[in-house]
C-alpha cells in the first residue's frame, strides 16, 4: 500500500489512577500524513471499532497536538510522517489483564489519498513505564482549559453560527480555532479568526448534515486553539 508503513499498539503501563496506557503508532512514509479526530476540508478522520477487547469497561484516545496543511486552498489538520496517539483504559476488573483489540479505518495522503484497514492488539499488564516518544505524545496534549470561551449563537440559512470570544494570551503564530460538536453529526466551516489584546474572536458555522434544525447544546461545543506547537482545549462554552 503506498505511503503506509506499519500500525501497532505499543507499551504498556497502569497509572497512578489505576487505569492501563497504552499507544496506538503509525509510522507513514516520508511526505504522507494523517488525520486528527477533526481532520479539516478533506481529511479522513480515524474510526475506531473496540469489538474483541476484553475487560475494557471505558476507553479514552489522548491526541496531541496536531499540525496545520494548507494545500490547495483547502485546510486539514492531523500528523506528517508518524502518528502517536494515547490510549487509556479503564478495567472492569482492576486486579485482571486488559486484552486491547481494535479494527482502526482511516486515510492517508500525499498527492493522493488512500484508506487504510488496519487490526491491531495488545495485552496491557502490570506496572510497566512508557517509552520515550510515548511520553513525548503526552506532554504534546493540549492545555485543558474551562471558563474563557463565551459565544454567541445565531441561526444562518442551514444551520448555526457560532462566534466565540477566548480570553488568553496569543499562543503563537498562525493561531487558529478548530470547532467540534458532540451528539450532532455536522460539518463545520474553517473558523475567521481575529485577536485584540487577550481576547481571540473566532466565528464558524456549523450545519448538520441532514440539513435539518437543531438545537446546539452550548455544553457540547470543544473547541481547541492552536498556535505554532502549543494547543489550549475548551470544553464547553456559554454565554
Amino acid at each position: 500500500m503506498p505511503g503506509f508503513v506499519s500500525a501497532e499498539l505499543v507499551g504498556s503501563w497502569r497509572t497512578d489512577q489505576g487505569t492501563q496506557m497504552t499507544a496506538l503508532r503509525v509510522r507513514l512514509e516520508d511526505g504522507w500524513k494523517t488525520y486528527w479526530r477533526a481532520p479539516g476540508d478533506a481529511g479522513i478522520p480515524p474510526d475506531w471499532n473496540w469489538r474483541g477487547s476484553a475487560n475494557a469497561a471505558e476507553i479514552t484516545i489522548h491526541w496531541p497536538t496536531p499540525q496545520v496543511f494548507e494545500s490547495g486552498g483547502l485546510r486539514t489538520i492531523g500528523y506528517a510522517h508518524e502518528m502517536i496517539l494515547p490510549i487509556e483504559v479503564v478495567p472492569a476488573d482492576p486486579t485482571q489483564d486488559v486484552w486491547l483489540a481494535a479494527e482502526i479505518s482511516f486515510g492517508i495522503c500525499r498527492e493522493i489519498c488512500v484508506p487504510v484497514l488496519v487490526n491491531v492488539q495488545n495485552l496491557l499488564r502490570g506496572p510497566g513505564e512508557a517509552t520515550p516518544d510515548i511520553i513525548a505524545a503526552i506532554a504534546a496534549l493540549p492545555e485543558i482549559r474551562t471558563g474563557i470561551a463565551h459565544c454567541e449563537i445565531e441561526p444562518v440559512l442551514d444551520g448555526m453560527r457560532v462566534t466565540a470570544k477566548i480570553e488568553m494570551p496569543r499562543l503563537g503564530p498562525r493561531e487558529i480555532a478548530l470547532f467540534e460538536l458532540a451528539g450532532v453529526s455536522s460539518w463545520v466551516s474553517e473558523s475567521v479568526n481575529s485577536r485584540e489584546g487577550d481576547v481571540l474572536t473566532s466565528m464558524v458555522e456549523i450545519v448538520p448534515y441532514d440539513s435539518r434544525p437543531f438545537d446546539l447544546e452550548r455544553r457540547d461545543l470543544l473547541i481547541t486553539v492552536l498556535g505554532g506547537s502549543r494547543a489550549v482545549e475548551i470544553s464547553g462554552c456559554p454565554i
